[in-house]
């Protein structure tokens, strides 16, 4: 369990730095780190960056 606790926060901090890369540091007011991971992913994938499998 730790284990996927720690590849799910990789792919995280990953969807955080190509969000970063495209020059968004905040959504809805909020730090990216703030947010709960189905925003991040739902960013991400507006930025069509579809190569994170969860």
């Amino acid at each position: 369990m730790e284990t996927n606790k720690k590849v799910c926060e990789s792919k995280r901090d990953k969807m955080i730095e190509e969000l970063v890369l495209k020059g968004v540091f905040k959504i809805d007011g909020k730090q990216l780190y703030e947010l709960p991971l189905q925003s991040l992913m739902q960013e991400y994938e507006a930025f069509g960056q579809t190569d994170i499998q969860m």
